[in-house]
């Protein structure tokens, strides 16, 4: 396991949870996900199981049965960031929307990582195994604005210079 470790509350579809810490990727081997639990043991739980993993701020939110906090599950209107504004729909029902980034992780990994639409509560990163995910909707590709294209410093130096502005309407009189 990796030397970062994230606090994370992985919910079962059971509506069973367990809180521990996960590194930020790559804690998926053969189909299990490795944690470490709060006793400091190495956990290994089968990523068809989960619903989810929710990287969060603090452990004790007070709440037994939603110590996530994942409230608002989906965006009241458009997203603020960058990346591909997704909806997933879950096995159980549930619609979870989020930002995914706009890269090949979409489709080449073992799950989605997205980031909630509700940015103050506990949860600030959600991960998806894709065996919890019966329906994956990009809604909408989300970017910076529109740049302009660079134009090469010569070619630039060359349509400005006056010059051959003249000599043009020079020639054609």
């Amino acid at each position: 396991m990796s030397s970062s470790r994230k606090k994370a509350i992985f919910r079962k579809f059971s509506r069973d949870w367990v809180a521990g810490y996960v590194p930020a990727s790559g804690f998926v081997h053969e189909g299990r996900v490795e944690m470490l639990d709060l006793d400091g043991k190495v956990v290994s739980l089968d990523a068809d199981d989960l619903k989810w993993i929710c990287y969060v701020r603090d452990f004790n939110s007070g709440e037994l049965n939603n110590p996530e906090r994942l409230v608002r599950k989906t965006f009241a209107g458009r997203p603020r960031g960058d990346g591909l504004f997704v909806r997933a729909r879950l096995k159980d029902g549930d619609v979870v929307e989020g930002l995914a980034a706009n890269d090949v992780s979409l489709v080449s990994s073992e799950g989605v990582f997205l980031t909630p639409p509700d940015l103050r509560s506990n949860t600030q990163r959600l991960w998806i195994p894709r065996s919890s995910m019966e329906e994956l909707e990009v809604v909408a590709v989300i970017g910076a604005a529109k740049r302009k294209p660079v134009v090469a410093p010569a070619e630039k130096a060359k349509d400005e210079r006056q010059e051959e502005l003249f000599q043009e309407r020079a020639g054609s009189q």
